[in-house]
């Protein structure tokens, strides 16, 4: 990881927090009940809201005995999750509650925690706040052998509606069960092409298991991933910000719910993913993201080195002929195409024939990632570039791809240097 693909803190918040967030959009992020508002009204899924408080009066008067067993209470601003209690469920033969932590808590310790949240004691200015109780969201199957007690999360850096840069979140003992990094959590960087782990981080380090087990951080296959990142974009959206991070619980049985949105996201989750975020951002910062799914494309089409590199660290190296028979997935359902391309290390990205890419449907509005000026045997033209995948040498490759009017050449696909990575040319390998 190059330091200077680095972003640093005081780069996020000028370059990107102030200069693409509108006021609006960070009043939005800054306030967990109008966030939750504000996403509802656009039709994205959040915990329900059983209950709110302004006032003491309001404190001494709620039954609290009327609500579900299992509960969260929260203040509605404050950052690194302080000031929230996670009810877990009603104690057996005592007139109270266990938490996440395994404290037993009465309806008297819930009215004095919300009155030190009204009073301020955990807002970011010590200003007078509001408390609110949640819907408790259980683990998803998909994590129980890898979180403590609590629910993990998952956080989609978003900006210029394309999904950048993800991490999974896993309370430890230490953290109490909670998914904050800070207080002893497990960051571990997604894949953003495939929805799998890569690189996991435990206070700075990195770390291959779940501590004190053999349990490997790396290969959890996040469910429901492509409706994830579709709607951390469609959140972006409905905040009026460019550059948050929507921050996602999976519930057992309904799927996605976004937990909360932030305009000043935290970093680490660059060591998580051993990737610069910088670089990532200038990467879509001048494109023209027609929507969600766009921007979904444009992202698992340029985001998934790093997997990738894993995969084919492990698999070794492939030795490859400078003219190489590739299978080409189509837009149509189980479509794929056999095709002779060629391998030229002096091209840096791949391109196919436009009669090739029309054929597969690769033209299609939906799979164009974005269009761009080159100079040619012809003048001056605008190229599109499309989300190509190819198997090569039995390797799946997603890539973007450019488009070329190729007609009168023999080769139909030209794969670039940018696509072999862990493959070896040799010219004397026949095919």
């Amino acid at each position: 990881m190059k330091t200077s693909n680095l972003l640093g803190l005081n780069a996020r918040t000028q370059e990107y927090s102030y200069r693409y967030n509108k006021a609006k959009g960070r009043r939005i992020a800054s306030s967990k009940l109008y966030t939750k508002k504000t996403l509802a009204k656009s039709g994205i899924p959040v915990p329900e809201s059983y209950a709110k408080f302004t006032k003491p009066r309001s404190i001494l008067n709620f039954d609290w005995t009327a609500l579900p067993g299992s509960f969260v209470i929260k203040p509605n601003t404050g950052l690194g999750g302080e000031g929230i209690i996670v009810v877990k469920k009603r104690a057996r033969g005592r007139e109270g509650w266990i938490t996440t932590k395994k404290s037993f808590v009465t309806a008297p310790d819930f009215q004095l925690h919300v009155l030190d949240i009204l009073e301020g004691a955990h807002s970011l200015r010590n200003e007078p706040g509001v408390a609110f109780v949640e819907e408790y969201i259980a683990r998803h199957k998909a994590f129980r052998r890898y979180s403590y007690r609590g629910t993990p999360d998952i956080r989609v850096i978003v900006f210029n509606k394309v999904p950048v840069m993800a991490m999974l979140r896993l309370p430890t003992k230490e953290s109490g069960g909670r998914a904050n990094l800070h207080q002893g959590a497990i960051g571990v960087g997604i894949d953003i092409a495939t929805g799998i782990t890569t690189h996991a981080v435990y206070h700075g380090k990195y770390i291959k298991y779940k501590p004190g087990t053999k349990r490997k951080l790396h290969g959890i296959k996040i469910p429901f991933w492509t409706k994830i990142l579709r709607t951390s974009v469609e959140a972006q959206q409905a905040s009026a910000l460019g550059f948050v991070s929507v921050d996602f619980l999976l519930h057992p049985e309904k799927g996605p719910m976004v937990l909360e949105l932030n305009y000043q996201p935290g970093l680490q989750i660059q060591l998580a993913n051993r990737a610069g975020l910088k670089k990532r951002l200038e990467r879509v910062e001048d494109l023209v993201v027609r929507d969600a799914d766009h921007g979904v494309n444009i992202a698992k089409a340029l985001f998934m080195a790093h997997f990738a590199d894993r995969v084919r660290a492990k698999e070794g190296v492939r030795t490859i002929s400078t003219f190489e028979e590739i299978k080409i997935k189509g837009t149509k359902r189980g479509q794929r195409k056999k095709v002779i391309a060629k391998v030229d290390t002096g091209a840096w990205r791949t391109s196919i024939s436009e009669g090739l890419a029309r054929e597969l449907g690769l033209l299609e509005p939906a799979n164009v990632l974005w269009t761009k000026q080159v100079k040619s045997a012809l003048g001056q033209e605008e190229r599109p570039v499309i989300g190509l995948t190819f198997w090569m040498a039995g390797r799946k490759v997603i890539t973007p791809a450019s488009v070329a009017k190729r007609m009168a050449l023999k080769y139909q696909v030209i794969i670039g240097r940018k696509n072999l990575k862990g493959f070896l040319v040799s010219p004397e390998v026949k095919k």
